[in-house]
């Protein structure tokens, strides 16, 4: 995600994002140890995305 399309984002939209994304880095995991995935930069972007949002909600909570 983009800074711009993060500032954007409400708490609660925030929130789901984070689910869906763990979702997803489930789910590499798994692909990953069955090989089906075609793209191992994808985990670690997952990631990085997941901390983006955590910063962004501890940010609007202290604001």
């Amino acid at each position: 995600m983009k800074k711009k399309e993060l500032k954007k984002l409400t708490k609660d939209q925030a929130i789901k994002d984070i689910d869906k994304l763990k979702k997803d880095l489930f789910n590499f995991r798994f692909q990953k140890i069955n090989g089906q995935l075609t793209s191992a930069s994808k985990i670690n972007e997952t990631k990085k995305s997941i901390a983006r949002l955590k910063t962004l909600i501890e940010r609007k909570i202290n604001a």
